[in-house]
Order: structure tokens, then sequence, then C-alpha cells
């Protein structure tokens, strides 16, 4: 893509072009240069998409459940026919590298998958003679417009697999505000949807800054708002939007952790943790960005961190070679250094240090290697603090209770992790850490998409997390009809009791 292309925003089952006359740059972080320019919307035109979201929630919401999931079922095999191509948009404006942007296709197919079982999903309950002659029959029932704010390091999971499916499967239509950075991998798939069969209105897409977005907050047509992003951030829309009467599932920052005993397979568990600190270059609510390791075996395992990570691939995200790409542009680049050298300054030491390398061909790219600080201690804000880049810290400790209790004072709880061989280490850890996704042996424990992905503390602000049963509990509310048939005799009755069936036997 060397050619700059100006794009437009979606709504009501059009490409329209903003009257703003404002484009923000989306660069490809493989090379610094801008390669598409996409609009500011204003304030009326996410206005008017949340109006065709409206307009198009009644016809699709009467939709039948078995026909709605047609859709989806279209768009899934979409997905596996322009795979390739979502994958290289993914890599080219995320920097994520081949085998990390394929996956991010495949997080967007893994929910659209779940929500093709939402007819069964949305059953309610039922029960005959709740009291003597009354029955009750309990339904999920879509709610109307929702709102999606994605950040920009998951260009396709996030907007269109943790927002949109199981949100339209349920009957209900959105409005996305796909990051600005990276909005282009969203924007095709919008064109499958549509090709797919999707109504006009059902799905919706903007740009904008936060100016314009922030009506979805307090606008009396929004029933709920998914958010992922800063927990700044996620606080404010949880405040604001709660106290406007919606729904709020805000995903948020993260500081994973994870805690190495000396019983722990060091290679294996080193290969783990390079894996999970430097994955997608670090930039996931996931990443494994701290590691607290018993001190016994803490030279040793930084010493494999160190080699390991020195050996990895610095390169463009599709080159197919690349194992660690580039961030997603200049600014979070700097801010990444920036940690860097305040861990430095906080009294780290700098055991590998990746600011300054150069991808040869690619001297204007966003690049930056691994880098490790090692003993960080509980008072340093660079081992409290989320970074979002490919940087690991590593902090040390006594024993598991020592260990255990760093990781608990973190004031975020997304996902913990543990390495051992010990079951009774593995079991105490899983059933006393505040993480919220836990991993034995496993650096990134992100479930599948049959469960929710639950973050605690900090990491989280809501009552029901997006996907599995959470997801489908978010997008619906429940209705309960209670039906009575009067026999002849009690036609002529002129006697109703106080409670009237609601009782159900229990005076």
């Amino acid at each position: 893509m060397s050619e700059t292309v100006r794009k437009k925003y979606f709504a009501g089952g059009e490409w329209l072009d903003t009257k703003s006359g404002k484009y923000m740059p989306v660069y490809n972080p493989s090379t610094g240069e801008v390669q598409a320019e996409v609009p500011c919307c204003t304030a009326d035109e996410v206005a008017y998409a949340i109006q065709c979201a409206k307009e198009a929630f009644p016809s699709w919401r009467d939709t039948p459940v078995m026909k709605r999931v047609q859709v989806l079922y279209r768009f899934r095999d979409l997905l596996d026919e322009h795979w390739d191509e979502l994958t290289e948009l993914c890599a080219r404006e995320h920097g994520k590298n081949w085998a990390e942007s394929s996956g991010d296709i495949a997080k967007v197919k893994e929910p659209v998958e779940l929500a093709c079982g939402t007819p069964s999903l949305m059953m309610g309950e039922s029960l005959m003679n709740t009291s003597r002659g009354y029955d009750t029959v309990s339904y999920r029932e879509p709610l109307g417009v929702f709102a999606g704010i994605a950040p920009f390091n998951f260009p396709g999971m996030i907007p269109m697999g943790w927002m949109t499916p199981l949100c339209i499967a349920t009957g209900n239509t959105i409005v996305i505000k796909a990051a600005s950075k990276t909005p282009l991998t969203s924007m095709r798939c919008a064109e499958l949807w549509q090709e797919a069969g999707l109504p006009a209105g059902v799905l919706n897409l903007v740009t904008c800054t936060r100016t314009e977005s922030e009506q979805f907050l307090t606008h009396p047509d929004i029933k709920g708002v998914c958010f992922v992003g800063t927990t700044g951030v996620g606080k404010h829309i949880y405040s604001i939007a709660a106290e406007h009467g919606k729904r709020v599932q805000a995903q948020t920052e993260a500081k994973n952790h994870a805690l190495v005993l000396e019983d722990a397979a060091l290679e294996r568990t080193a290969h783990g943790i390079i894996n999970a600190a430097y994955g997608c270059a670090g930039e996931r609510c996931m990443a494994l960005s701290c590691v607290v390791v018993q001190e016994s075996v803490a030279d040793k395992l930084v010493a494999l961190l160190k080699e390991y990570a020195s050996q990895l691939i610095v390169g463009p995200a599709y080159d197919k070679t690349t194992q660690l790409g580039p961030v997603v542009d200049a600014a979070h680049k700097a801010r990444i250094e920036k940690w860097i050298a305040k861990g430095v300054e906080e009294g780290a030491e700098l055991v590998l240090d990746g600011r300054g390398i150069v991808v040869p061909g690619y001297e204007n790219g966003f690049y930056l290697g691994p880098t490790i600080l090692d003993h960080v201690t509980e008072d340093m804000t660079v081992g409290q603090d989320e970074i979002f880049g490919p940087v690991l810290c590593v902090k040390r400790c006594k024993d598991f209770e020592d260990g255990l209790r760093m990781m608990n004072d973190n004031r975020f709880a997304n996902g913990s992790v543990i390495y051992t061989q010990s079951g009774y280490y593995s079991r105490e850890f899983a059933r006393r850490t505040d993480g919220g996704m836990v991993g034995i042996n496993v650096g990134i424990p992100v479930p599948v998409g049959i469960f929710a992905f639950s973050g605690h503390k900090q990491s989280f602000f809501g009552d029901l997390h997006c996907l599995g049963k959470d997801g489908v509990r978010f997008f619906t509310e429940v209705k309960a009809v209670t039906t009575h048939w009067f026999d002849e005799e009690e036609k002529k009755s002129t006697v109703v009791d106080t409670w009237e069936g609601s009782v159900g036997g229990s005076i």
C-alpha cells in the first residue's frame, strides 16, 4: 500500500464522506509511512449512525433468531475466503507479525461461531404449575442500540469479535467506534458483513475523536456501551454511562504477573515467558509484563530470558520470518522508551535494551527490540503500571507466599500465571490469586470464547464480561411471563388473592 487511501464511514448501509473535512492518518508501522486517512466524523455524523441503528432495530429484533444467525454463518465463510487479505491488513496497520495477525482474525471467527449458537444460548426457562394453575416462562430479549469503543491493539478481534457477533445475533444493533490508528481491518469486515446479507443499519462504523464519541455515554437511544482501553477512560465511561442508565462492559489496563517457583521447568518456562511477554510486541492486555521469580533460581532464569529474547527476529510485520514486529506508531514508541528510562532511573537493572534497534531497509519503522528490567522492586512504578510494549520486568521473591502477595498487591488483575510442577502450589495459586484469568504453566491464559474474558479489580468495570454466557446476558434482558386460564367455576369468582399465583404455595 504505497498510495494513501482516503476512507469513509459506514452508516445505514452506506459508505459516506465526512463533512468535517478532517482526516486522521493510519500508519504502516513497519515503514513509518501513512497508508490511509480515515474521517474524523462530526458529532452529527456519529448521531446519524446512532439514528440508523435505532431505525434498523425493530425489524432486526423481529427477524427470527434462526434467520439472524444465517448471516453470521455466511460472514464466517467470508472470513475464511478473505483470510490472508485480512491478515495482511491487520499486519500492515498494527504491526503484529504474520502469525499474530492471523490469530487476530481467528479471534474474530471464534466469537462468530459462538454467536451462531445464539438460538440455544438465548433460550429462557419455563415451569408449569408455579402456583396451582399458573405457568411461568422467561424469555431473553434484545435491548436496542449498543456502542462499541475499540482500542488500537486488536483491529479485528475486539470490534468484530468481542463486540459485534453476540450483539447482533441476539437481535440488537450496534455503532462501532473503530480505533483511528487501526481501523482498516474493521472497515473491511464491515464490507464483508454487508456482503453476508446484514441489513442496513444493524452494524455502523465511525472514526472520530473522543469528543464526538462522548455522546455514546449519554445518548438516550444507546442502551449499553462496550469499551476496551485505559483504566482512566474506562472509569469515566462506566460512571457516566451507568449514571444514564446504560449497561457497561469496560475492559481496561493490566499488569499481568507470572510467579516462577524453583521447581519450574526453567528452559520451557523461559520460552513461555518470552512468547507471552513479547508476542504482539507486548501491545495486549494479557501480555505477561512482569515475572516474580523465586530467588534461588532468579539468576538462571534471567540469563535464559536474555539469551532467548536476544534471538528474536525483529522485522516488518508482513515478513513471515519476523518474530517481533514494530509497535503501532511513533508516539507509542516514544512512550515505551520513556518507561524504559524511568525504570533505570528508579533503580532497575537494564539487562537487555531494545531501544535504538534498526531494521535494514525499514529504518523509519517504529521498532523496539525486546527489553528486560531486572531487580524491579514493589515501589517502582515500572513494575506496577502498564507499559504496553515489549518490556519485561523481573521481581524477586523468597517463596510462594511472598510471590503471591506481590502479585495480589497490584491494582490490576486481568491475568495471572504460575510456573511450577507442584500440584499443591498450582491449586493454592488458582484459588487465591486475584487474577480473573489464571494460567498454570500457561503464559497467556486467555480462554476460548465459550468462556468469558474475565478481568478483575481495576482491569474491569461492569457486571457482565464479554463472550461466553456473560456476553449473551449482557446483550439481553429477561422477561418473565406468567399465564393463567380460568375454568368455568373460576370465571364466576369475585375473589382474587392478593398474591394471585405469585407465592407458589409457600403460604
